[in-house]
């Protein structure tokens, strides 16, 4: 359920990582609110199964599975929902995550001990691969769906940032960057497109446990780790983020009448944690 109707019957829209949980529930949202609905993810099943939820609850949408970081791929995904639907009014860039490959051990330099994963072992190719998938997949999608936008005279870009752009996390230093990335990213298009009418801006989620961060946050008898005690201590609102809580942004963001004038910003969505010093 959304916690307030827009009509967005007018919008098509490419969701990126469209089949995870997170931008799943985008996705539901958007088309609960009217819109037309490309799923796009690696995961060709995982994009079906979500295509059919959406229309089996009375949705519009279609399954069209690309490997975000493969320009073609993704002017093949744009093909599809364009001959379903039409032109791509919003994109929702959410594909993105992290690599075990570039998380350390210790959080502090003097931690390390004997068999630890310490910033010196990090992989090269994991970094490549994490600023690939969080920021290249950003700009390829961007050249892909936003020349049509510019090209009309009016679109929307939502891109996924992460409260890691404001406070780097100890541990994730490649997710961390990327993120940064994404914020910076989201800054430059929203200034490089206000000209042709298209909005840029992103959202920030706090914490939130998924299936990406189980491990960080979770023991294997699903106690909470160190990292979770300090993660809560930190949210002065003291829980983990829900899914539902990001909806709301998401559907303002999605709203010209609502949010027309609003671009290049990053909008975090996390029970306070940026705004708490800690004392």
């Amino acid at each position: 359920m959304v916690p307030f109707n827009v009509d967005l019957s007018k919008e098509v829209v490419a969701v990126t990582g469209g089949a995870g949980i997170l931008m799943g529930a985008f996705a539901k949202a958007l088309a609960e609110c009217g819109a037309s609905v490309g799923i796009i993810d690696l995961n060709a099943e995982a994009c079906d199964k979500m295509t059919a939820e959406i229309t089996a609850a009375g949705g519009k949408a279609v399954s069209a599975p690309a490997n975000c970081l493969d320009k073609n791929a993704i002017l093949g995904a744009k093909e599809k929902i364009e001959k379903t639907f039409g032109n791509v009014t919003m994109l929702i860039n959410g594909a993105g995550g992290n690599s075990p490959k570039c998380t350390t051990d210790n959080e502090f330099y003097n931690e390390a001990k004997e068999g630890m994963k310490t910033f010196f072992d990090l992989d090269e190719n994991g970094f490549k691969f994490v600023f690939d998938l969080n920021i290249l997949s950003a700009v390829l999608c961007c050249q892909v769906f936003a020349k049509d936008m510019a090209e009309a005279g009016k679109g929307n870009i939502i891109n996924i940032s992460s409260m890691n752009a404001y406070r780097p996390l100890t541990k994730i230093p490649a997710y961390s960057s990327a993120k940064a990335g994404v914020s910076n990213l989201t800054q430059w298009l929203a200034v490089h497109f206000a000209s042709a009418g298209v909005r840029v801006n992103a959202i920030a989620p706090g914490f939130f446990s998924t299936k990406q961060n189980a491990k960080l946050l979770w023991n294997d008898d699903g106690t909470p780790t160190a990292r979770t005690a300090k993660i809560l201590g930190h949210t002065p609102m003291g829980r983990f983020g829900e899914t539902e809580d990001l909806i709301g942004t998401l559907l303002w963001l999605a709203d010209d009448n609502a949010s027309g004038f609003v671009t290049g910003i990053i909008v975090p969505v996390d029970g306070g944690f940026s705004a708490y010093s800690g004392v």
